[in-house]
């Protein structure tokens, strides 16, 4: 199962889950029934005035209202309810863009475009066989709309780390492009799970997991910082910006300071290498234990 942290169309991060081929066939068979039931009403409703008007204009009438169900139908829903249909509300499914932002208007018609050909010209078969080959479940018209759907019922992460306010100065100037998805998600479950380790495992991983991210990032964190709160800090600001990229017209959403700083044992590294070579054990830290920055 492929999940990933993206940016949902209601501009809030989550870690969601790519949506599987099964879930978004049942959605897309819901929606086609709806499309089936209100155009059979349409044709109902046609053919009581077809007697009212010539054959050209009753035939250039059932012609409009056609597209209309067949591409109206989800690019009306999914642009004003920011990428969900019927089918997807009902399934816990979103369409979003490839950057995490919401579905936009040119996506949507792109999708619809191609779904006309690929599920109902073709009946889905090209769909299903792209969906299976694309690591991220993609259909045609996700490839040339640059969409992905998105499970928004899928198992989401905890809340980022709290910015350790002696931090904030530096975490606000990181440059972070260098920095991948899965050094962070590494950090990111380090941190999670630091309480339950063996102090000097733990000492060891910190040092190894904040050398390595030390080596992504500029300027390199300051010294005598301890390394959880250096690794805090980077995920703290890097969830700040994901958040902002879709606000840009608002101001920045203030880092998180109402919980206090975690409490660490002092340590004074001088810095942190890139590739950090094996070190000793650090001392036992106290016996009340680490407390993780979250």
């Amino acid at each position: 199962m492929v999940s990933e942290t993206v940016v949902t169309g209601d501009a809030v991060v989550l870690d969601v889950q790519i949506a599987q081929l099964p879930v978004r066939a049942v959605s897309a068979l819901i929606d086609i029934a709806v499309m089936i039931i209100g155009y059979i009403i349409g044709v109902i409703l046609w053919a009581t005035t077809i007697t009212q008007f010539d054959e050209a204009l009753s035939a250039a009438v059932l012609i409009i209202f056609t597209v209309l169900v067949i591409v109206g139908y989800p690019v009306a829903f999914e642009t004003a309810t920011r990428g969900r249909t019927l089918g997807k509300m009902a399934m816990g499914l979103r369409v979003v863009s490839d950057d995490g932002g919401p579905e936009r208007f040119r996506q949507a018609l792109f999708r619809a475009l191609a779904g006309f050909v690929e599920i109902w010209m073709l009946t889905g078969g090209p769909a299903v066989i792209c969906s299976l080959i694309s690591p991220r479940g993609k259909r045609i018209g996700d490839v040339f709309a640059g969409t992905v759907v998105i499970s928004e019922r899928g198992p989401k992460l905890p809340p980022p780390p709290v910015m350790p306010p002696a931090l904030t100065w530096w975490a606000s100037s990181l440059e972070l492009s260098a920095l991948t998805p899965e050094q962070a998600e590494l950090a990111r479950q380090f941190l999670a799970r630091a309480p339950q380790l063996a102090p000097d495992v733990r000492n060891e991983m910190a040092y190894r997991i904040a050398g390595d991210i030390a080596s992504r990032i500029s300027p390199p964190p300051p010294p005598g910082v301890p390394p959880q709160y250096v690794l805090a800090a980077v995920l703290a600001e890097r969830h700040r910006r994901e958040l902002a990229r879709l606000r840009p017209s608002g101001p920045a959403a203030p880092p998180n300071f109402s919980v206090p700083p975690p409490s660490y044992p002092a340590v004074s590294p001088s810095s942190y290498p890139a590739v950090p070579p094996p070190v000793a054990p650090a001392p036992t830290p106290p016996t009340d234990g680490f407390v993780p920055p979250s």
